[in-house]
């Protein structure tokens, strides 16, 4: 048999990630973590998953720490549909993929990795992407590193945003 390794998701798998901070509060302050960031705005910003379901998998996230889609601001919910909007254009661009799944998963038995600090989701998917991997070796595979997609997707999000 054959396998497979991809430790870097073993503290996501077994949930041994440090909790104290919440990651998105983090990403904003940490050099480190805000490498991942592809777009700022005032009020939210765009950065990519550190465990992705397919290369450009995004995520739209206030800047303040809320948790409650009701509890945003209307300036930040405006904001946030805008990126949402942006983000769709970005990864149609730069990864052409046949569809992009858009959500958000509101507390823990709705599916949120982070619940206390409200995002959402953007997934290029493609037919056939199914990842068996996922399903048969509980890990997937993805062509390109996350670095690799911050750099692709920074200016291409200083493009679409700078021509709206």
């Amino acid at each position: 048999m054959d396998r497979l390794y991809a430790s870097w998701r073993y503290a996501y798998v077994t949930g041994s990630r440090d909790a104290s901070e919440c990651v998105f509060c983090a990403a904003q302050r940490s050099e480190e973590a805000g490498v991942l960031i592809v777009h700022d705005a005032p009020l939210a910003f765009v950065i990519l998953n550190l465990f992705p379901y397919n290369s450009g998998h995004l995520l739209i996230v206030p800047r303040r720490h809320v948790a409650d889609l009701t509890a945003l601001t209307r300036d930040e919910l405006i904001v946030m549909a805008e990126l949402t909007q942006a983000a769709a254009q970005v990864l149609a661009d730069e990864y052409a993929p046949q569809g992009i799944n858009i959500g958000m998963n509101l507390g823990k038995p709705a599916g949120a990795g982070v619940a206390d600090h409200l995002h959402a989701h953007l997934v290029p998917r493609w037919t056939g992407d199914t990842n068996f991997m996922t399903v048969v070796g509980d890990v997937r595979v993805l062509p390109e590193e996350i670095a690799q997609t911050a750099a692709r997707l920074r200016p291409a999000f200083a493009r679409v945003v700078g021509s709206r």
